[in-house]
C-alpha cells in the first residue's frame, strides 16, 4: 500500500507541473503575440487616421516610409513600377530625397527615367514625376506619377505641329517664287503661262493639305456616332471610283468592283465615303499605267455581330516591311519625290485609320513591294451595330479575318476574287 501510495502521490505531482508548465507557456505565448514587432508597427494602424483612405483613391503612385527607411503603406501602382521590392524603395534617387525631407521637412520634387520592371533597356523608361512630402512628425509620404503617355502624347503633338509647318511652307515657298517670276517675265506672255500653270498646281496642293487637316481633326474630334445611319457599302464604291475616274482614266487603270451587293454599314456617310476614297485614290496614284485597282466587299462572323470587309487592292509598286509599320502615321510617305508627284499629303491613311476606330473597326494592309497591295477596311454591319454603337462600344477584333498573305504575287491584281471567291463582276473601264 505504501509503495501504491508513493506512485500516486508522484503521478499528481508530475500532472501537476504538467499543468503549471502549460499555463506558463500559454500566458507566455499570449505576451509575446500582444507585444508589437517590426512587421506590426508597418501596418495601417501606423498611419495617421484618415491617411489610408486619401492614398487608396490617389490616381498616383504612393509609398510611405518611416524613419528607419522602410516601407509603412505602399499602393499596389507602385509595386507595378517597381517602386518597391523587398519591403524598400528601390529608387535610389527617390530614397536620397525622401531622406533629405525628413531632415528638414520640405517637399521635395524630381523627373527621373527609370526602366521598365524586368528590362534594363534605355528604349522601354518610364517617364515618372516624384513629389516627397513630410507626414506627420516621423513619416515621409512619396507619390509618383506616370509621364509616360503624357511625353509620348507631348511628342507626337510637337511632330505635328513641325510637319504642319514643314508641308505649309513648301507650297507657300513656291508660290510665293511663282508670283516673282510671273513679275519679271510679264513681257513674255508664254513664261507667264507656265508660271501661272504650275501656281495652279501649288495652289491645288496646298488646299488639298488644308482640306486634310480639316478633315483629320473633325474625325478626331467630332462623335461619328452622333450622325450615323445605316450606309450601302455599294454606293460608297460608287462615290470612291467616281472621284478617282479622272486619274484613273488619264492612266488607263482598270478600275473592277465584286463581292457581296447590298451590304449595309452603321456609320457617318461623309467619314465613311472620304476614308474608302482616301484608299481608292492611293491605289490609283501608287499604280503603274495600264493596271488595274479592285474594290470588292463580303460580310464576315465576328463576335458581338457580323462585320464588313471592303478591300482595295492594286498592283502598285508595294510597301516595303519597315514602312508597313508606319503608314498610318499622320503626314509618313513611303516614298516623298513620288507624293509631291501625285500631290500626296501623308494624311490619307492618318484619316483612314481614324475613321475605321471611330467607327468600331479596323484598317489593315498586306503588301509586298513590286507586286502591290491590298488594304482592307472593317466595320460594323448595320443592324446589330446600331445597338452597339448607340452604347459606344469600343473596337473590337473580329474572331473571323481574311488573310491576304497567302497570295503568291504573281498576280495580285485578282486578290480580290481570292477575296470574294467568286468571279467579278464586268470590270468598268475607263476611258
Amino acid at each position: 500500500m505504501n509503495v501504491n501510495a508513493a506512485i500516486a502521490a508522484v503521478a499528481a505531482l508530475a500532472g501537476l507541473c504538467t499543468g503549471v508548465i502549460a499555463m506558463l507557456a500559454f500566458r507566455w505565448s499570449e505576451r509575446e503575440q500582444a507585444k508589437p514587432t517590426r512587421s506590426s508597427l508597418h501596418t495601417d494602424a501606423a498611419l495617421p487616421p484618415g491617411v489610408d483612405t486619401v492614398l487608396s483613391v490617389l490616381r498616383s503612385s504612393a509609398v510611405v516610409l518611416d524613419e528607419a527607411d522602410a516601407v509603412v503603406k505602399a499602393s499596389s501602382a507602385a509595386y507595378a513600377l517597381g517602386l518597391v521590392r523587398g519591403g524598400k524603395l528601390a529608387v535610389e534617387p527617390m530614397l536620397a530625397m525622401a531622406r533629405d525631407t525628413r531632415r528638414d521637412g520640405e517637399i521635395r520634387q524630381i523627373e527621373l527615367d527609370l526602366p521598365r520592371r524586368g528590362t534594363g533597356r534605355g528604349g522601354d523608361a518610364l517617364a515618372v514625376s516624384a513629389r516627397v512630402a513630410p507626414l506627420g512628425s516621423r513619416l515621409v509620404l512619396l507619390l509618383v506619377e506616370d509621364l509616360t503617355e503624357a511625353r509620348r502624347i507631348e511628342a507626337v503633338r510637337r511632330d505635328f505641329v513641325a510637319n504642319v509647318s514643314h508641308e505649309l511652307k513648301t507650297p507657300v515657298g513656291a508660290l510665293s517664287l511663282l508670283s516673282e517670276a510671273v513679275m519679271d517675265a510679264s513681257d513674255d506672255p508664254e513664261a507667264v503661262s507656265r508660271f501661272a500653270g504650275r501656281m495652279q498646281v501649288e495652289a491645288t496642293r496646298l488646299t488639298s493639305l488644308v482640306q486634310e487637316l480639316i478633315d483629320l481633326s473633325r474625325v478626331q474630334n467630332d462623335d461619328p456616332l452622333e450622325d450615323a445611319e445605316p450606309v450601302r457599302v455599294d454606293e460608297l464604291v460608287a462615290e470612291a471610283i467616281d472621284r478617282c475616274r479622272h486619274q484613273a482614266g488619264t492612266k488607263q487603270i482598270t478600275m473592277a468592283t465584286g463581292g457581296t451587293a447590298d451590304l449595309h454599314v452603321w456609320g457617318n456617310r461623309g467619314q465613311l465615303a472620304a476614308a474608302l476614297g482616301n484608299l481608292v485614290e492611293n491605289a490609283v496614284n501608287y499604280s503603274p499605267a495600264r493596271t488595274r485597282v479592285g474594290i470588292a466587299a463580303r460580310r464576315i462572323p465576328a463576335t458581338g455581330g457580323d462585320l464588313i470587309e471592303i478591300a482595295v487592292t492594286d498592283q502598285g509598286i508595294g510597301i516595303s516591311e519597315k514602312d508597313r509599320e508606319r503608314i498610318f502615321e499622320r503626314f509618313y510617305r513611303v516614298d516623298p519625290a513620288r507624293s509631291r508627284q501625285t500631290g500626296g499629303t501623308g494624311l490619307g491613311l492618318a484619316i483612314v485609320k481614324h475613321v475605321a476606330a471611330s467607327h468600331g473597326g479596323e484598317v489593315t494592309v498586306w503588301s509586298a513591294e513590286g507586286q502591290g497591295s491590298t488594304f482592307t477596311l472593317r466595320l460594323p454591319e448595320a443592324g446589330a451595330a446600331r445597338d452597339r454603337d448607340r452604347s459606344r462600344s469600343q473596337p473590337r477584333e473580329s474572331s473571323e479575318s481574311y488573310d491576304t498573305g497567302d497570295l503568291d504575287g504573281e498576280d495580285h491584281g485578282r486578290a480580290y476574287e481570292a477575296f470574294t471567291n467568286e468571279p467579278l463582276s464586268a470590270p468598268e473601264v475607263l476611258p
